[in-house]
């Protein structure tokens, strides 16, 4: 069993509006393990994907205070390549073009780069995971000799992170917004794809808006974030609560008065 915790976090990033550093997070405390899906909700500007970048290690985001710990080891010094390699993921609200690179050569480098140098993947073993995956997700076989999300729609995008999750097996994934914009049979395929990698070896957090998606990823913890912390957690009927009455409901039910919601504008 792997453990991934955060600890007291406090996290600024630069307002280049006002060309000062910003604090965004507030003190988040959570733990997560393999086997257990959990979901962030909240509203927007309250931290969310603040924390995603951080956990992955995003230099723009400065950890002023706290921990994040892999296995019980700070992760706070390490690159995100690093990161990656110990068995972090992020699928990205907004992944990048990489002009030049095949699908297929991404994740195959992947991949190997989590293997001993003298122990790639057998292209073999590569080809028949990669079909399999494919199939699952009803992608086509030319996606893998497209270049990497060049000319992708918003839907392709969000599928092909999921398929780098199946292929690249993490210990923990963090989802940021993976069903944004997704039609519904779209969120079947991607929560598809999430589910089949439930199990003892593998842990996710999802940061989502929508109860929509937990309908299909049913989370084992639903953490409410305002604010910049974590301010309940609770199941998935958590999650139906906030879909139902809103997040002003809560705020008041836990007195507090004074966080800004930004549909209240």
């Amino acid at each position: 069993m792997a453990t991934l915790e955060i600890k007291n976090l406090h996290v600024e990033v630069k307002d280049e509006e006002k060309k000062q550093m910003k604090q965004i997070l507030k003190g988040v405390n959570m733990s997560l393990k393999t086997g257990e899906i959990h979901a962030i909700m909240g509203p927007n500007g309250t931290g969310k994907s603040t924390l995603s970048e951080t956990i992955m290690g995003n230099p723009n985001y400065h950890v002023t205070s706290g921990d994040i710990l892999l296995n019980g080891e700070s992760i706070l010094d390490m690159p995100v390549d690093e990161r990656a390699r110990k068995g972090l993921f992020l699928a990205m609200q907004y992944p990048a073009e990489v002009p030049g690179v095949t699908n297929a050569e991404f994740l195959r480098t992947a991949i190997n780069v989590r293997r001993p140098k003298d122990n790639p993947i057998p292209i073999t073993d590569f080809l028949n995971e990669l079909d399999k995956n494919l199939d699952l997700l009803d992608m086509k076989e030319e996606m893998t000799e497209r270049y990497l999300n060049e000319g992708f729609s918003g839907g392709e995008k969000k599928r092909n992170e999921i398929l780098q999750l199946l292929m690249i097996k993490p210990s923990f994934a963090i989802l940021d917004e993976i069903d944004s914009g997704l039609d519904i049979d779209a969120l079947k395929v991607v929560s598809r794809g999430v589910n089949a990698m439930r199990g003892d070896n593998f842990g996710s957090l999802i940061i989502t808006h929508y109860q929509r998606l937990l309908d299909y990823i049913v989370p084992d913890v639903v953490h409410v974030m305002m604010d910049g912390r974590v301010v309940k957690d609770g199941g998935p009927e958590l999650a139906k609560r906030l879909e139902n009455e809103g997040y002003a409901g809560l705020r008041n039910e836990l007195g507090l008065k004074d966080v800004y919601l930004v549909d209240e504008d």
